[in-house]
């Protein structure tokens, strides 16, 4: 039985590695990309391999749009030689980077950064890697709880993340006909790096997250590998153009 493939931007740490981990004990194999440090992607193959999957990590820098098409042409060459097939079944857009900085504070670079990364890159990431994407598959865009709630700071990245999530019924409406269902999951606060890794290592932040979250605690990355990879499993194809937040009942 020919095993499914998943190519997740961003996969080398965090919330992406987590998905990477996730989708691979479930028998997915991984095509992944990293922005700089190829030592961490590597050693993510390496767990995917002893979880017994297969898998490869691509360089991508998700901000510079104009190296897609190069881009691209790596991905098919990717899987006719490490997995002997021409397509891939799940996009993850994943890769992201968090900027904090009142509204009125926030500069046009600071502006022009989060559209490239957080919508300009997925939007013709997606389009350009259509072709590669079987029929039936399936496409995950990251947003963020922040799309929902508002907390100061993060306007200019939550405004992106609120566009992905406008661009994901889109898809999800013009992607039906080749049976590719399109949805949003929305991470809240996590214990990553992302951001400073202010959550995680700023005990006040953590303790505030903490206190109005329904659970009772910060998330973890695998509580984000593990809604993907549920979201991404057989019983969840009917599943489509739907936000899904995953934050604990954070703000709820």
């Amino acid at each position: 039985m020919t095993r499914k493939i998943a190519l997740i931007t961003g996969a080398s740490r965090g919330l992406g590695k987590s998905t990477a981990l996730h989708l691979a004990a479930q028998g997915i194999d991984i095509i992944g990309t990293y922005y700089s440090k190829a030592e961490e992607a590597q050693a993510v193959v390496a767990q995917i391999e002893q979880l017994g999957g297969r898998a490869a990590m691509l360089q991508l820098d998700v901000s510079k749009s104009a190296t897609f098409d190069g881009f691209v042409g790596e991905v098919g060459r990717t899987l006719k030689e490490v997995f002997a097939q021409q397509q891939f079944d799940f996009l993850i857009n994943n890769a992201g980077i968090g900027t904090h900085a009142s509204f009125v504070e926030t500069t046009e670079e600071q502006f022009d950064q989060m559209v490239a990364i957080h919508l300009k890159g997925p939007f013709f990431l997606t389009q350009k890697l259509l072709a590669r994407i079987v029929d039936g598959g399936r496409i995950i865009n990251i947003s963020s709880g922040l799309a929902r709630f508002s907390l100061p700071g993060y306007a200019a990245y939550a405004s992106m993340k609120g566009a992905v999530e406008v661009l994901t019924r889109y898809q999800a409406k013009e992607l039906g006909a080749r049976g590719i269902s399109v949805n949003t999951l929305a991470p809240g606060a996590i214990e990553t790096d992302f951001g400073g890794g202010a959550v995680r290592d700023n005990a006040g932040i953590n303790a505030f997250v903490a206190s109005n979250t329904a659970l009772g605690r910060v998330g973890l990355p695998d509580d984000i590998g593990g809604a993907i990879s549920t979201l991404l499993a057989d019983g969840s194809k009917w599943i489509n153009g739907q936000r899904i937040e995953a934050s604990g009942g954070m703000f709820v």
